[in-house]
């Protein structure tokens, strides 16, 4: 069994996979290069890439704690987090007809989640346990960074997939899990290393911003500053293609990200998008997907 994300994360790229495949250079679909994706959000890329690439190594980085504190314990202590997560998924069927004790667990787990400050897999089970059961699947956190997510509709959720979680440990088994800034990645650059970039998207309008994902934002300073991390890239001769939104609309023309990556390869594609509070405003967006390839 190949492994999917074991998250559901805001931003997945499961319906980008394809396009990005098309655009890594033939040179690395023979295998043994390093692949390096600093904002590793659900992970649907890397798992995608594990599936059809025969990558020598890894590094997967992102700056939310709880996120890679999850995937380092689906490495290396997967068996303690089925044990748990079997435990919560019992205990969600036997109130799943009881909306009052249905919430009561939710809400118990979501409190002993913000309360804790013990990285352990106790901790791990119930990150994934909420993003099974909360509304929508989204991660947020407030200014506090508590999680906020109100508990979902879900009537009967899959808490614990085993046979995905033990293929993903098997995944991440040659695989570097970092947590910090992107940057710190850099030190794994060189020819035989593959970078995918999937940072916060800039938003394409005042309302349609989501960075929520750990504390702090990564506004217009921030993309600046990966547009920099990129040419590093370049002139260590790494191969990088990054994903980011499509601000340039006819409602709103913005040439930002024309003018940043200027140097580089930018190519315009229609995308899936699934997470959003207005279901509307679901369905194809406009994307980009910028690289050095050669």
């Amino acid at each position: 069994m190949h492994a999917k994300p074991i998250l559901k994360w805001a931003g997945g790229k499961s319906k980008l996979a394809e396009a990005i495949h098309d655009r890594i250079p033939e040179r690395f679909k023979s295998g043994g290069f390093t692949y390096v994706e600093p904002f590793i959000g659900g992970g649907a890329m890397f798992f995608w890439l594990k599936k059809h690439y025969d990558i020598s190594g890894a590094v997967i980085n992102d700056i939310n704690p709880d996120l890679t504190h999850c995937y380092s314990t689906v490495k290396t202590d997967v068996d303690s987090l089925i044990e748990i997560l079997e435990s919560y998924e019992a205990k969600y069927k036997t109130c799943a007809q009881d909306a009052d004790k249905k919430k009561e667990l939710y809400y118990g787990v979501r409190t002993a989640f913000n309360d804790s400050e013990t990285f352990n897999t106790e901790r791990a089970a119930q990150l994934i346990f909420l993003n099974k059961t909360c509304f929508n699947g989204l991660y947020r956190v407030n200014r506090k960074g508590h999680f906020n997510v109100p508990i979902g509709s879900y009537k009967n959720p899959t808490i614990c997939n085993q046979d995905n979680l033990r293929a993903a440990s098997k995944a991440f088994q040659n695989t570097v899990i970092l947590n910090g800034d992107y940057t710190e990645t850099l030190k794994y650059a060189g020819e035989d290393t593959l970078f995918y970039l999937d940072p916060p998207y800039k938003p394409i309008s005042q309302t349609s911003s989501f960075n929520a994902y750990a504390k702090g934002e990564f506004g217009d300073a921030e993309q600046i500053r990966l547009s920099e991390f990129c040419q590093e890239l370049h002139a260590q001769k790494s191969t990088w293609i990054l994903s980011n939104s499509d601000v340039d609309t006819a409602d709103n023309p913005n040439k930002f990200f024309d003018e940043l990556y200027e140097p580089f390869e930018i190519e315009r594609i229609q995308a899936s998008r699934a997470i959003n509070s207005v279901s509307s405003k679901r369905g194809k967006l406009s994307e980009l997907l910028i690289s050095n390839r050669s």
